[in-house]
């Protein structure tokens, strides 16, 4: 790795402000003042920063509650992001793994391992997510059916697969899904001739929304291991 990034990695500087810092002779690598940025850093030196030790994060799992009105973005100029509400000091070496709608609440997982989050967001793996659902108009036993059978989306050639539906109330559903199509669930019960009026994620996989997060809070996975 570059000596530049694994300043920024390390520190969370921008790659322009680890340079800066390279060539002022503020980094030592196992020793010696190393002033060029290309510089190649392997996995046992030692790197310190104005002669205190810098290191790569290891992984990282966290889970979110996200609040409504929040974006699913690393950054927005205009809107609140999920990346703000997560105060860690290698938050900039995050990505979020599967995205919700501004309006929707609940559960988003959020780390810095890529082979992880691949394999809860590829459409190969078929992770369960499931979701709190509030209908504009009572869902009937025959529309509560042809979910669990799979309907048809707009603009889509195939069918979405089986769903396990369960009654709350009239209007309040608990659907797990086995994918993740673009707005999926908001367009399954269109298909149905109904409108989402809320919706809340509350599992991905094996991993629950913990009760005693509140919303636009986070805590590290306990487990992250599938």
């Amino acid at each position: 790795m570059r000596l530049d990034q694994f300043v920024s990695q390390a520190t969370g500087m921008s790659r322009k402000e680890a340079h800066r810092c390279i060539r002022g002779k503020h980094i030592v690598v196992s020793g010696a003042v190393i002033r060029k940025s290309s510089t190649h850093v392997n996995p046992d030196d030692e790197v310190l920063l104005n002669f205190e030790p810098i290191a790569l994060p290891g992984h990282i799992y966290i889970v979110l509650n996200k609040p409504a009105g929040v974006v699913s973005a690393t950054e927005d100029t205009s809107q609140p992001t999920v990346m703000g509400l997560i105060d860690h000091p290698h938050w900039h070496t995050l990505h979020i793994v599967g995205r919700l709608d501004k309006d929707t609440t609940g559960l988003i997982l959020l780390t810095n391992d890529g082979e992880w989050s691949h394999r809860i967001t590829s459409p190969h793996h078929h992770v369960d997510k499931t979701y709190l659902t509030t209908l504009a108009e009572p869902l009937s036993a025959e529309n509560a059916a042809k979910l669990e059978e799979g309907v048809m989306l707009t603009g889509e050639k195939q069918p979405t697969r089986p769903a396990v539906v369960e009654m709350l109330s009239d209007t309040q559903v608990r659907l797990t899904i086995h994918e993740g199509k673009y707005h999926q669930v908001k367009r399954m019960f269109a298909a149905v001739d109904n409108v989402v009026v809320n919706l809340h994620r509350e599992r991905v996989g094996q991993w629950v929304l913990p009760a005693d997060l509140d919303e636009g809070e986070w805590c590290l996975l306990e487990n992250h291991a599938f």
